[in-house]
């Protein structure tokens, strides 16, 4: 998997991405409401897929199936897909604010299934228009999502290879529409305190856990990168020196980083972003004192397959 991979440039089409962020809520929304809870809001996750973000199958209201929601990123479009055939898309266009695509995609669900009634206000965002009135967001370059897809896709491939081997609860590697990054979280099996009484926090973090992940850069961090951090993390989590030389940790965001920029640079990009993936995940188990045969499935051992 060596040769030139594709780069990012955050400030470059930062007003795209913060449209097809807001889109994304709409899915994620959707999810919210249909899908059965399930622990550490797994069922709110989307997912990508060889064309773009999509929910789980989720139940129809009217009880006539299942539905799927989605942002087809290779024909630019919403869409919604039922399972006995019907096809709705909803077009997505440099003009076309969020508040006119939340409101149609919205109409066709509610002729399709029935009416569905979202919580509009948008989440882990800094901005607080609701999605079915936002108009400020209406900028959409096809080439710039098409390089932010195949970056995503990248990194996706990536955290799928580090997950794979272990042998402890995880995840698959989810879509995160509040953060609008994709990540995988690794458990230990015990229980954590909550770093706030706050819905998401309360029901999201109420395990021992190392999350890495990629996101895309936001007005925090104005880079797209690979993260990592551990949760609880106790004291010395920060001091380490990971692999490769470039991945460093943030204090303001509390994690450690590896820019995409140093990923894409280096002569082996995939084999670089996963040494990062494993010498994150070394280290937190390390410090937070994980079984170290659980924390060794992670680099395959015993291997997963013999």
């Amino acid at each position: 998997m060596s040769g030139q991979w594709p780069s990012l440039n955050y400030e470059q089409w930062s007003s795209t991405c913060n449209t097809l962020h807001a889109h994304t809520q709409v899915l994620g929304k959707l999810a919210v409401v249909l899908a059965p809870p399930e622990p550490q809001l797994q069922h709110a996750a989307l997912r990508l897929t060889a064309r773009g973000w999509e929910t789980l199958p989720l139940p129809a209201p009217d009880g006539s199936g299942a539905l799927v929601a989605g942002l087809d990123l290779q024909s630019h479009e919403a869409f919604i897909e039922h399972t006995n055939g019907q096809r709705q898309q909803v077009a997505l266009m440099t003009n076309r604010a969020v508040a006119e695509v939340t409101q149609e995609v919205l109409d066709r669900l509610g002729a399709m299934v029935g009416e569905v009634a979202i919580d509009p206000t948008p989440q882990e965002v800094w901005w607080s228009a609701p999605l079915d009135q936002d108009r400020e967001h209406a900028t959409y370059d096809p080439d710039a999502v098409a390089s932010y897809f195949a970056v995503v896709t990248r990194a996706a491939l990536v955290l799928a290879r580090f997950r794979a081997p272990y042998r402890g609860r995880s995840t698959p590697v989810n879509a995160w529409w509040g953060s609008f990054d994709i990540a995988v979280n690794l458990f230990s099996g015990s229980p954590a305190d909550p770093p706030s009484d706050d819905f998401i926090m309360r029901n999201a973090m109420d395990s021992q856990e190392v999350a890495v992940g990629w996101w895309p850069g936001d007005p925090r961090y104005g880079k797209a990168a690979l993260y990592a951090y551990a949760h609880p993390a106790p004291e010395g989590f920060a001091s380490a020196t990971l692999a490769p030389p470039a991945a460093r940790f943030e204090a303001g965001l509390g994690e450690y980083v590896l820019d995409w920029d140093d990923v894409c640079s280096s002569s082996e990009p995939f084999e670089t972003a996963l040494d990062f993936t494993h010498s994150a995940f070394r280290h937190a188990c390390a410090v937070c004192e994980w079984d170290p045969a659980l924390a060794a499935t992670a680099e395959g051992s015993p291997p997963p397959v013999r």
